[in-house]
């Protein structure tokens, strides 16, 4: 009887290798003896084993060259700004310093006060007022290369204490050339009209006073400059004259207000939408 060799050889156990640096051995290698006798290879993918975590993408990138470009015409609008803004200022400076340029002046020379009544009812219900003022104006330009362009002025005289409205009238366009002086004569300030209680409590203490009724007179206009071939757009001014005392005429002369101590005072007028400044 012939004996047959098994034709499935013997399963055999491979040995790790030593450790190194005389390390400790470790557990066996992942070689394991199969049941039936064959030897099967260490598992190299574990499907358990958890994936490794990937940033998910984010579409915000493709906006950052839109908010770079944004930023870049920020920042050139900027800079022309603030360019444009120095040029203006170095055109001022040159300008001021070759012209030198002043301020109008304005002088009240005189007012008298033809007619100052105030009169009430028997019943105190209503109060008329009735006013004539007549004044000479004065206006001069001490500048040596400009020229001033006056729109017709709106004159108002008021009480400097409370700004009770006394009259009101009227000054003609003029021009006022460099070196310059005008003069007005005979400028009427007038009104009659009706006041309530309330404006006749603040005025009638103003009539009674021994050294005169504190007055001013404002006069609005629009002007334009001229300089050499360069000219200005209109400018809103308004000249104050305070620190004026008149008194109450006595029978048909009139009485002449003192103005020795009245100064006027011109000042820009600056409109911005519905406010005045």
């Amino acid at each position: 009887m012939s004996v047959f060799p098994s034709s499935k050889p013997a399963a055999t156990t491979t040995a790790a290798p030593p450790p190194a640096n005389g390390a400790t051995a470790g557990p066996p290698a992942a070689t394991k003896t199969a049941t039936n006798g064959g030897a099967t290879k260490s598992n190299l993918y574990n499907p358990t084993s958890r994936q490794p975590y990937r940033q998910p993408y984010n579409r915000r990138h493709h906006h950052r060259p839109r908010r770079n470009y944004c930023c870049c015409c920020c920042f050139w609008t900027i800079l022309i700004i603030l360019i444009l803004a120095l040029l203006v200022a170095i055109a001022g400076s040159i300008l001021y310093v070759l012209y030198r340029p002043h301020r109008p002046s304005f002088t009240l020379a005189s007012l008298r006060i033809h007619r100052l009544n105030l009169t009430t009812t028997a019943d105190s219900a209503s109060s008329h007022l009735s006013t004539l003022f007549n004044l000479t104006l004065s206006s001069k330009n001490p500048n040596s290369h400009l020229t001033f362009t006056y729109d017709p002025f709106t004159l108002s005289c008021v009480t400097s204490n409370n700004d009770v409205f006394i009259g009101n009238g009227t000054l003609p366009a003029f021009i006022s050339n460099s070196k310059n002086e005008t003069t007005f004569k005979g400028v009427v300030i007038t009104t009659s009209s009706d006041l309530d209680a309330d404006t006749v409590n603040n005025l009638r203490p103003d009539l009674k006073k021994k050294n005169g009724i504190p007055l001013k007179i404002e006069m609005d206009t629009k002007v334009t400059v001229k300089m050499d071939g360069l000219k200005s757009k209109k400018v809103g001014i308004r000249v104050t004259c305070d620190d004026i005392k008149g008194t109450v005429p006595k029978g048909k002369s009139p009485s002449v207000a003192n103005v020795s101590g009245s100064k006027c005072k011109v000042d820009l007028r600056i409109k911005i939408w519905k406010w005045t400044f």
